[in-house]
């Protein structure tokens, strides 16, 4: 019998649902806030939680389907502390964590996690995150950093990360774990990643501010001049933080977050749309390459993924820069709600065993 998922993805600014017979997708949805059907404001989570699992189950109900009839809920994790790679049954302590990290104005991607696991327990089905946020395999010498009070963290597009690493390894008849990979996620956001032996030991952190800059995001910036900027007086640390996180990169150059309109400016003359471009491309390359260093030269492939793939441009671009190190393959868009299924369905076949929450990081310091 095949297994019917139901797969559960909320983002800051969007909601996705995708229902799977195993590994075909029977249909998927997605809203956007203020798209009229879904509302761009709540006054907190429960709210968004009751109104999200309201609208789901009458989209559901539009195909015939009913909470009931699934097998499985497989949820894009949040709010949790850094963990493994891999499913997680999503039990009580993670529920709990889902109400204490970040509170009840955080991010919106805790309320998968909460949503799948109430109807795992009111069904008696099982219901996991796969692949979440927080996903934590560096390499301890990955964390280090030149003040002894700062680690770096691994903040990754794991979930389409470790996707893309499966695809690949499958389709040419390689396993995961026997693979060294350079991922490149090239979307709003950008994670570019080391992977060695199916483990992600070093990439940049998406949120933090580091690696290069994106669409919104300012990437890695000279720190005394950022510091200078943050005592200036002009700003203030919410002001600050947004603009690194959310109107930095692209958006702060040109005014868009959209690459298809920077290669319009580009085709109507622009010469500074195309010197950020290209240096974004530049400074994507730099992280990438030194990945190639983390792998010690050790690369089997790079893989690129994410929205941006897309562009002609910029592939040929990067291929001109890191091609020595690996051949190339490109995975344009993302895979996430694939992703959730994959992961729900490694699991009912016995391929991975589910791991166990205990909401204890899975790494807690140096130990000399």
């Amino acid at each position: 019998m095949a297994n019917r998922i139901l797969c559960l993805n909320f983002g800051s600014t969007s909601t996705k649902i995708a229902a799977f017979s195993d590994e075909e997708k029977i249909f998927s949805k997605s809203w956007s806030a203020g798209d009229g059907e879904y509302p761009d404001h709540f006054e907190d989570l429960a709210e968004h939680e009751a109104f999200a699992a309201d609208l789901i189950e009458k989209e559901l109900k539009k195909h015939g389907l009913t909470f009931e009839d699934f097998d499985i809920f497989s949820a894009r994790g949040g709010a949790q502390v850094f963990i493994e790679s891999g499913a997680y049954g999503i039990n009580d302590i993670m529920l709990e964590d889902t109400y204490k990290f970040g509170g009840e104005k955080g991010h919106p991607g805790k309320l998968a996690t909460r949503i799948c696991g109430k109807l795992g327990k009111k069904f008696s089905k099982p219901a996991y995150i796969i692949n979440g946020p927080s996903v934590d395999e560096f390499q301890d010498v990955a964390r280090m950093t030149g003040f002894k009070d700062l680690y770096r963290q691994s903040r990754i597009h794991a979930l389409n990360q470790k996707e893309i690493a499966h695809r690949y390894a499958k389709e040419n008849g390689k396993k995961y774990e026997d693979l060294n990979l350079i991922i490149c996620h090239i979307g709003g956001g950008m994670s570019i990643t080391a992977h060695r032996k199916g483990l992600m030991v070093d990439s940049n952190d998406i949120i933090e501010g580091e690696g290069p800059m994106t669409a919104t995001r300012s990437g890695a910036i000279p720190s005394a001049p950022l510091v200078r900027m943050c005592y200036s007086g002009k700003y203030t640390e919410h002001e600050m933080l947004s603009h690194i996180t959310k109107t930095g990169g692209l958006t702060d150059h040109l005014g868009t977050d959209d690459l298809r309109k920077v290669e319009q400016k580009i085709k109507d003359g622009d010469q500074y749309a195309k010197m950020v471009l290209d240096s974004m491309i530049y400074q994507i390359a730099k992280t990438a390459g030194s990945m190639a260093v983390v792998l010690k030269g050790q690369a089997d492939r790079i893989l690129l993924t994410g929205g941006m793939a897309h562009s002609e441009y910029l592939v040929s671009s990067l291929k001109e820069y890191l091609g020595w190190i690996a051949d190339f393959t490109v995975y344009p868009g993302e895979f996430e709600m694939e992703a959730l299924a994959a992961g729900a369905l490694r699991v009912a076949r016995g391929e991975e065993n589910a791991k166990e929450y205990t909401g204890k990081d899975v790494w807690d310091g140096f130990h000399f």
